[in-house]
């Protein structure tokens, strides 16, 4: 088993939960697979980790062999009625359950049991509580060794991206071009010189591209970057392994010597906005004061819309960074916008601090990558865009 008991059960104690009920069907618990690495499962599957004692598993007896070397006690099933029964002796004495949910489905990123299993539990008199905290705590953690390597990771991706913005100054500067998909080519050439993996090739977009959060350009879709150009490059990679983080920063240029004003104003009230969602975190930290995913989305679009450019935002102002295959993790988002995030902002998880603003000519992203130190708070582990880029 790959994530941490110690922490869940410390939490759950802390909490009044009595225990943390995983479910899985056909893989479809992305937490689940946090416990149990590489098993193919093709019917139901239950994990059980109680707020003290050992866990238990119930697995059906055509993949009771996927999960001979997990070291966890197990209970075999093959009737469905066993299920049910093994779940009603599980509950006999009642209590508080935590399962992947999210009432009203508020968090869809833990709205992983479906609404019929949810009921077959409560059924057995407990109450379901929410585990997204006690996914933060166990799951989106960073290790010792995934904070070193974060760190690794963004020293290159740091240095990856200044390579790229010198490569697009060299094509240009006198009067030559560079296409979008060869500077995202170069910059994949060298994460694989530098020996980081990433899951999908990084964004590089210009002038009108750039105000889509989510263009690509790709072989058959490239456009052409000149002089008084605007670019915007997002890029993330990490050291090679699902125990480590991805850095993940977006900066953005202009190709020449002078931005218009109107690109100096959206990056000012970007990167004010960015800043804003960074100092409220830092401050309710030195003063011991909870802050949630939703309050820091708050802080940061609120600033754009009172700068005028709420008909900019396309996004939410965040995402988790956390262990495991997915570049956006399971822990905290920063989100007040898409979906109302109430995660606390818990001792040692990670996410971005990336707020856009897209307009119909060109859009601007700034994005920093946050560790939240348990004894020094959240801090940036990126480094962090003052001026526009003169490529």
């Amino acid at each position: 088993m790959i994530a941490n008991l110690d922490l869940a059960q410390q939490f759950m104690r802390a909490n009044r939960i009595d225990g943390w009920l995983l479910y899985d069907f056909r893989g479809n618990n992305q937490v689940f697979k946090r416990f149990f690495a590489a098993r193919h499962t093709t019917r139901r599957a239950i994990l059980w980790i109680p707020a003290d004692g050992q866990p238990r598993l119930l697995a059906h007896a055509i993949d009771f062999s996927q999960f001979d070397d997990a070291g966890v006690e197990r209970d075999r099933y093959l009737r469905w009625q066993e299920l049910p029964a093994w779940l009603a002796r599980l509950a006999a004495s009642g209590g508080r359950f935590a399962m992947e949910y999210s009432a009203g489905n508020a968090l869809p990123v833990v709205s992983i049991a479906d609404a019929g299993f949810v009921e077959l539990v409560r059924s057995c008199g407990v109450e379901v509580v929410s585990s997204a905290n006690l996914i933060q705590v166990c799951i989106a953690a960073w290790s010792a060794a995934a904070v070193a390597n974060h760190e690794s990771a963004s020293r290159l991706v740091e240095e990856i991206k200044n390579a790229a913005f010198a490569l697009v100054h060299e094509r240009t500067k006198r009067g030559g071009t560079v296409g979008e998909f060869e500077v995202q080519q170069f910059i994949m050439s060298r994460f694989a010189e530098q020996g980081l993996e990433t899951p999908d090739p990084p964004i590089c977009s210009v002038n009108a591209n750039s105000g889509d959060p989510h263009y690509a350009p790709d072989a058959q879709h490239s456009a052409t970057i000149r002089r008084g150009d605007w670019v915007l490059i997002d890029l993330w990679a990490r050291v090679p392994g699902d125990d480590n983080i991805y850095s993940d920063i977006t900066w953005v240029g202009f190709v020449g010597d002078s931005p218009s004003d109107e690109h100096r104003r959206v990056f000012d009230v970007v990167t004010e906005a960015r800043d804003a969602a960074l100092k409220l975190a830092t401050e309710r930290w030195s003063r011991k004061q909870a802050v949630r995913g939703w309050e820091l989305d708050d802080a940061a679009r609120n600033l754009i819309v009172a700068r005028g450019y709420e008909h900019g935002i396309k996004h939410r102002t965040g995402h988790s960074l956390s262990p495991g295959p997915l570049v956006h993790g399971v822990g905290m988002n920063l989100d007040n916008l898409e979906t109302h995030d109430t995660r606390d902002m818990l001792p040692g998880i990670g996410f971005t601090i990336e707020p856009g603003v897209y307009l119909p000519n060109f859009g601007v992203r700034s994005e920093i990558n946050v560790y939240v130190d348990p004894v020094k708070g959240p801090s940036a582990t990126s480094a962090i865009q003052r001026e526009i880029i003169l490529a």
